[in-house]
């Protein structure tokens, strides 16, 4: 029983953090957009850069989330 939850816990974190990546990814896109626009919204790339900064955090916590402790 516990097996099946820790499995079902491991892919629903695994499909959280492909959907995380995926965002950044798109934030990526999005900021490269509005760069070759030209000099548009500043602000707005702004935000777009914050928010990437927040997905990376959160990627990073559900990668270690997914590594396995190892003690030397």
């Amino acid at each position: 029983m516990e097996d099946n939850i820790g499995r079902e816990a491991r892919a629903a974190t695994k499909a959280e953090l492909e959907r995380l990546r995926e965002e950044h990814r798109d934030l990526d896109a999005a900021i490269e957009a509005l760069r070759a626009a030209g000099p548009g919204d500043q602000l707005q790339i702004q935000r777009l850069k914050k928010r990437k900064l927040v997905l990376r955090d959160r990627i990073a916590f559900f990668e270690d989330t997914l590594t396995p402790d190892i003690i030397a």
